[in-house]
């Protein structure tokens, strides 16, 4: 895909009419009077080496945009977490706020059961689907990103546990794909994508919330969903972006996507839904894309049962269907959003 490919304005079907205003860069959308942002970043580093324990530091903020585009935060969250990477089994966790029931996690693994954990620890912010919980619920597949850096280091990455050959899991490792025909003992063929540029459009540091360069070897899972109400539909519009910095402070994007689409306002169902794909590893990857399709009809609340359960296979992407799993808290947004707009009023 070319850069222009990569840019070009998320698609609405016939009929629909376009955002205003038009998004040329997904990656840059600017906030809209009248609309909640949710942002999230995830920053996996290695201080004691590429071998030593990972740390994860994890932010989220909803971000109310009003008329003016005056501004108020209305949610903010932050967890700490150091793990054993290959070993899986986390050292320490904590949050601000904080949030001791989390401290029972200590010694248990972040990856397989920690969703399931965190559900059980804070039900009551599972149904909220609060800033928190969606940094604590998408913690294990960022930590598991965080292995770029050692496939770049050319360190094996064999885990305890972990399946070494998922073929078929998603369109990546289609069978006869590119991914499946140069793996070698040392893992998937290694394909480095294009330069990471900002998330920011200039003149708006407000934009994402605040996030420190990453250091050597680190890697940044990023997510943002914008919600709003207009022409009688909920629009939403999501982008999700994986990068990592190599030995020489060079940072480049890894797994890229953008999602749009409209909710009916009162059944909260999907009218539509269509992803764009960016930078991706392999040629077959962009295909995943038109599964977002298969929203439509769908409730948001449902998404984190229905994507586990139907989105599988080689027409899939794991790494899209953990976008459409954040699409499950445009309802809570959208609550938000209507509470912020009285208010402001």
């Amino acid at each position: 895909m070319t850069g222009a490919d990569a840019r070009r304005p998320l698609p609405a079907p016939d009929g629909w009419p376009a955002t205003d205003p038009p998004r040329v860069d997904f990656a840059l959308s600017p906030r809209s009077p009248g609309s909640v942002r949710r942002t999230t970043t995830h920053d996996s580093v290695r201080p004691d080496g590429l071998l030593g324990p990972v740390t994860v530091l994890a932010r989220g903020r909803d971000l109310f945009t009003g008329q003016g585009l005056k501004v108020a935060v209305l949610d903010e969250a932050s967890i700490e977490l150091r793990a054993l990477y290959r070993e899986g089994s986390i050292l320490s966790l904590s949050s601000d706020p904080a949030e001791p029931a989390l401290e029972s996690l200590v010694g248990s693994t972040p990856f397989s059961g920690f969703r399931a954990s965190v559900e059980a620890l804070l039900p009551h912010e599972q149904v909220a689907r609060t800033v928190r919980f969606r940094v604590l619920y998408d913690l294990p597949p960022a930590l598991l990103a965080s292995g770029r850096a050692l496939r770049v280091a050319g360190v094996p990455v064999e885990m305890s546990g972990k399946a070494r050959n998922p073929v078929g899991v998603c369109a990546g490792w289609a069978e006869g794909g590119t991914l499946l025909a140069g793996l070698t003992e040392a893992g998937p063929p290694l394909h480095i994508g294009p330069d990471a540029t900002s998330l920011s459009p200039i003149g708006d540091p407000l934009a994402w919330h605040v996030a420190a360069p990453l250091p050597a070897h680190g890697t940044r899972r990023a997510r943002r969903l914008d919600l709003w109400e207009r022409d009688g539909s909920v629009h939403l519009e999501a982008y999700f972006r994986d990068s990592h910095v190599d030995e020489h402070g060079r940072e480049t994007v890894v797994h890229e996507y953008g999602v749009r689409g409209a909710l009916d306002p009162e059944q909260e169902r999907f009218l539509w839904c269509a992803a764009v794909p960016g930078a991706l590893p392999y040629p077959e990857c962009p295909s995943a894309a038109e599964s977002a399709g298969r929203l439509v009809g769908m409730r948001p609340a449902d998404l984190t049962t229905l994507v586990q359960q139907e989105f599988v296979g080689p027409s899939t992407c794991t790494h899209l269907n953990d976008t459409f799993r954040c699409l499950g808290d445009s309802g809570a947004l959208l609550r938000l959003l209507r509470e912020s707009v009285t208010a402001s009023a």
